[in-house]
């Protein structure tokens, strides 16, 4: 494998370009208008203008991108996130087209794509899931039905997507009769797919995922877990490793079940198996995402591992290493910095005419001081991994990082963590995924807003 064109954009083109750098591949970079400016297309070996700035017309050109791989003589494509990154028909024309998708096959994500699906799967497999249906609700009646069943509170979700975008929190039939069609109709428009379910709502849960990789050998490991219950709008903002407060006992459990569910289907490649975990340490599945993930740093803070290079190998066709061979030692945090009022989560475009960044930590950027957040894509600037060789000690570490950081040009979420990360609530470690709306409520009465 001489050179890989990288179908995405941004600070994880720069971490797929730094890894090929090292094990010499040569990297073709794709961008679209706006995007021409920024480090990563000068960094990768070649560039490709792909599109216009909307991505339905640059980054989700399929044929484009595959014409773009064929014409430059790379020999495989990496989805990187997000975009094209699960989607199944991509990587299966990726294949047709003699060149190797470096992640799981088209069947695999197709599988686990689909959260109906995905649950049928895993019950087979005799991983727990979380009480819900088995199908999609064809109406709101027949979701108000599924409901009572159930019981209140649920979420209802899109079964073709993830993230805040695609789920809600019902607390009654009112609310549930509210939002039925929103969500139908967002899961649409975002995943082309409107077929939504329900599942029951896990009061005080932490959201918990496990890293695992399967190679073509028939061998799967796990790299252990990520907390990732600091959370906006049920998105992820704050993660770590190892997962404070999660006994040794439901680790080793937790960790086991990621293995059987990755078994279960025969994965290959990186995947994450994610878990909703109650008060008193039980789980259930909630989703394989069939990718590497945003949070994948600070797996390999805490593995020393460099995932994106696994990744390459087992596309490869090379044996992953054995599992007793994959230690964990210290602690790392990732905070996402985003181009975003603190207060209201709206993204904030503009240009970043000032970076300063603490000591101390491990800076994943797509943006350089000069560059702009343009409102065409997702507003996080940069990824911050502290680690330490405890918990305490990389707290003490982001406290001081944090103190020192500052970004003009735009509105981020940098004051936001500055709190947070000095109040008890994260400080203790025995947080939910309420964790951050609850804060940031008390915050707010506190100061009489």
């Amino acid at each position: 494998m001489n050179k890989i064109l990288i179908a995405n954009r941004g600070e994880i083109a720069r971490r797929i370009i730094r890894t090929c750098n090292r094990l010499g591949i040569e990297t073709v970079a794709i961008h679209s208008e706006a995007d021409g400016d920024l480090p990563y297309v000068s960094e990768a070996t070649e560039a490709v203008l792909i599109g216009p700035n909307p991505v339905v017309q640059s980054y989700l050109q399929v044929d484009k991108i595959i014409e773009a791989a064929k014409a430059h003589g790379a020999e495989a494509i990496h989805p990187g996130y997000g975009l094209l990154s699960e989607n199944a028909e991509f990587a299966r024309k990726v294949k047709r087209a003699g060149l190797i998708f470096i992640g799981p096959s088209a069947d695999i994500m197709e599988k686990m794509g689909d959260k109906i699906e995905s649950r049928r799967t895993m019950i087979q497999a005799g991983v727990p899931v979380v009480p819900g249906t088995e199908q999609g609700a064809a109406s709101l009646e027949a979701a108000l039905a599924e409901a009572e069943a159930i019981g209140y509170p649920v979420m209802l979700k899109a079964s073709a997507g993830g993230g805040g975008i695609g789920m809600v929190r019902c607390d009654d039939e009112q609310a549930l009769s509210q939002q039925f069609a929103s969500v139908k109709n967002r899961a649409k428009a975002y995943f082309g797919d409107d077929v939504v379910f329900l599942e029951k709502f896990v009061p005080n849960a932490r959201h918990i995922e496990v890293q695992i990789f399967g190679d073509q050998h028939g061998n799967i490991v796990h790299l252990f877990e990520r907390n990732c219950s600091v959370q906006r709008r049920n998105q992820k903002v704050i993660e770590e490793s190892p997962s404070p407060h999660l006994p040794q006992e439901a680790r080793v459990r937790l960790c086991e079940a990621a293995l059987k569910a990755g078994q279960a289907v025969g994965y290959t490649n990186a995947g994450t198996v994610e878990f909703i975990v109650d008060e008193n340490n039980d789980f259930y599945f909630l989703e394989m995402n069939t990718r590497l993930q945003v949070e994948h740093p600070v797996t390999e803070q805490v593995t020393g591992f460099d995932l994106v290079e696994w990744q390459i190998n087992v596309a490869k066709g090379e044996k992953l290493p054995p599992q007793d061979s994959i230690q964990s030692t210290g602690h790392a945090i990732e905070y996402r910095i985003y181009a975003e009022d603190p207060k209201t989560f709206f993204p904030s475009p503009g240009t970043l005419q000032a970076i300063e960044w603490g000591e101390g930590a491990r800076i994943e950027s797509g943006y350089e001081q000069g560059n702009s957040i343009t409102p065409f894509y997702d507003p996080m600037i940069s990824k911050v991994i502290i680690t330490g060789s405890d918990r305490a000690e990389a707290l003490r570490k982001s406290q001081n990082f944090f103190n020192h950081a500052t970004i003009v040009g735009v509105k981020t979420n940098i004051p936001l963590f500055k709190e947070f990360i000095e109040s008890q609530e994260f400080a203790s470690g025995e947080y939910a995924t309420s964790v951050l709306p609850t804060w940031l409520e008390k915050t707010k009465e506190e100061q009489g807003l």
